[in-house]
C-alpha cells in the first residue's frame, strides 16, 4: 500500500507550516528528511543526537526541539497553523 505524500511544507518535528526547509522557525528542527518512517533513528548532521520522535517530545515538553533552543524560538503566527 503506497504511502500519503508528504507535505513539504510542514515541519516534520512541531507541525507548524514553516516552509519545511532549513531550520524551523517554531521549534528549531532542522529538516534533514526524516519522516515518520524513521522517526526513531539518530542521524547526527544538523540535529545532532536527536530523533525526529525525541525532538517531538522536547517539543511537546519544552516548545522546542531541544531544550537549550527555548530562546531561539517563536510561536507559530497563525497562517502556520496546521
Amino acid at each position: 500500500m503506497a504511502q500519503p505524500p508528504v507535505d513539504t511544507e510542514i515541519c516534520p518535528c512541531c507541525g507548524y507550516r514553516t516552509g519545511g526547509v532549513g531550520t524551523c522557525p517554531v521549534c528549531f528542527w532542522t529538516n534533514d528528511g526524516q519522516s515518520d518512517a524513521d522517526a526513531d533513528a539518530v542521524y547526527g548532521g544538523p540535529n545532532g543526537d536527536l530523533s525526529l520522535s525525541h525532538a517531538r517530545l522536547n517539543f511537546e515538553v519544552y516548545g522546542a526541539s531541544h531544550p537549550r533552543y527555548q530562546d531561539a524560538v517563536r510561536a507559530p503566527r497563525a497562517d502556520e497553523r496546521p
